[in-house]
């Protein structure tokens, strides 16, 4: 049982030793209780920032997780779109480069003996063939690029016209592009002219 402390009365009755001992058990008492307060004290802070540290990762793991969770979403559609551009891209190229070999398959010096009319139609229907897929193929190859109603590939090469006025530049370019389409066709017409003409003079 713990020693019952005395009361006011007994302390009349104690000599000065016991006085003395009394008075030192005491403050040793407050001394061990201070220890244990202190004690609790650190155990207190410890606890409350292992809580802290505690609710901190659980906001910052639910904040973490909900990002990637949305993040994910996103790039799984970026991959399956740039799937389907890719997709889109190697079919233009396909048919890009087939249209390029057909035409550059086309020799009129090799129309001896064939029936030169026919063969134009032919080849003029190959070059039209291959203008359309051009024009349908380039708005998909570059949708965003900006290039006043130019060809953008050839706007991406350096190929542009450039005048003082918008209208001026369309109207030039316009021009050069009716003149270059049907140059060709002139210089074949020029062709077909001179083999009737040898063909006839016989």
């Amino acid at each position: 049982m713990p020693e019952k402390a005395p009361t006011s009365d007994s302390f009349l009755d104690l000599h000065d030793e016991q006085i003395d001992t009394q008075a030192q058990r005491a403050q040793e008492r407050m001394i061990q209780l201070q220890r244990e307060q202190d004690q609790v004290s650190k155990q207190y802070r410890e606890l409350e920032e292992l809580k802290r540290k505690r609710t901190q990762f659980d906001e910052g793991k639910d904040e973490m997780v909900e990002k990637f969770t949305r993040a994910l979403v996103v790039v799984e559609r970026e991959i399956y779109d740039t799937q389907k551009r890719v997709e889109l891209l190697q079919s233009i190229r396909e048919s890009f480069a087939a249209h390029a070999d057909n035409l550059d398959a086309i020799n009129p010096k090799s129309w001896d003996g064939l029936d030169v009319n026919k063969e134009l139609t032919k080849a003029l229907s190959a070059v039209d063939d291959a203008r359309a897929e051009y024009q349908k193929g380039i708005p998909k190859i570059t949708p965003e690029a900006d290039t006043d109603g130019a060809d953008p590939v050839a706007a991406s090469a350096g190929v542009r016209y450039e005048d003082a006025s918008h209208d001026q530049r369309d109207f030039i370019y316009w021009l050069k592009a009716g003149f270059a389409f049907t140059l060709p066709m002139f210089a074949i017409g020029v062709v077909l002219i001179v083999v009737l003409i040898a063909i006839f003079n016989r």
